[in-house]
């Protein structure tokens, strides 16, 4: 590793007074420490529990109006050094492990041309999560979304998912934005995060745009994180349901753009309104009154 080497890491929260201990408390304990960390937070109060440390500097962004993950994001790349050597964007409810940044920084000075970086993610049970993926093409999309429900060893959930499950460092089609590194002259090249996301898709997307101009987005297994997952989600599942969807449909126009996909661009995003009014009506059916 290079003496002019240097790390910076955005961490994005939302009501995440409760992680920030477990989040800095597992990132001082990293064998590769960042430089700089900048918490954006996008709650409606100013956080209350960021600590500071003696390893690195803290800077804190609120954001009370909430523009969504990606685009908190992009808000703490700014506030970093623009000579940074690499950027880790995070979220609040993940857990580093030990050795985690340096085996990312490790496999990008091996790999050619490496956009994104990712770790194995972790569950709260340990069990690894499908956090490196292919691109939601229509005929994986289409298989997945209709059979992945109640058919998950189908042939296309097993393509779109299965990415994850090996132990070499490899090129897949994007992994998931709960912990990536990412090589800021890439980064800028796309403009950062596209901020018409306010959630979900937001890192397919650049992993897809990366794709376009080169660059590779790479699965680095030996590296792990824990999310504990849901955490600003899972109170009102159905409208998070609805978000997915209109997300996905707005990944649709990048993914077909030519005018002759026009029909098939429509048939999808009917088909995704479909789906996403019946089962965001079947989580408020389930939620008490």
């Amino acid at each position: 590793m290079s003496e002019q080497f240097s790390l910076g890491l955005v961490v994005v929260g939302f009501n995440s007074d409760d992680l920030w201990g477990d989040f800095f408390s597992a990132l001082d304990s990293s064998s590769l420490k960042p430089d700089y960390v900048v918490v954006v937070d996008n709650s409606p109060l100013p956080p209350n529990n960021v600590p500071s440390s003696k390893f690195y500097s803290v800077i804190t962004v609120h954001l009370p109006h909430n523009p969504g993950y990606g685009s908190a994001a992009n808000v703490g790349v700014k506030e970093l050094p623009a000579d940074l050597s690499l950027i880790v964007i995070a979220n609040a409810d993940t857990v580093v492990s030990a050795d985690a940044l340096r085996r990312l920084v490790d496999a990008e000075n091996e790999f050619p041309r490496p956009g994104v970086l990712g770790p194995a993610v972790l569950d709260a049970n340990g069990a690894i999560y499908p956090s490196a993926r292919a691109i939601p093409g229509i005929r994986i999309g289409i298989g997945h979304a209709l059979f992945g429900s109640f058919w998950p060893s189908n042939p296309w959930t097993r393509q779109y998912l299965g990415h994850y499950r090996t132990s070499e460092t490899r090129s897949v089609g994007w992994l998931s934005g709960s912990f990536i590194m990412i090589n800021p002259e890439a980064f800028a090249s796309i403009g950062g995060f596209d901020e018409g996301y306010f959630m979900f898709f937001e890192d397919v997307d650049l992993c897809f745009r990366l794709k376009q101009r080169g660059w590779h987005s790479v699965y680095v297994p030996q590296a792990s994180v824990m999310h504990l997952g849901g955490h600003s989600t899972g109170q009102n599942m159905a409208e998070m349901v609805i978000a997915h969807h209109r997300s996905a449909r707005r990944f649709l126009e990048k993914l077909y753009p030519a005018l002759w996909q026009a029909p098939l661009k429509i048939a999808l995003s009917l088909g995704l309104a479909v789906r996403s009014a019946i089962v965001s009506r079947m989580y408020r059916r389930r939620s008490p009154t």
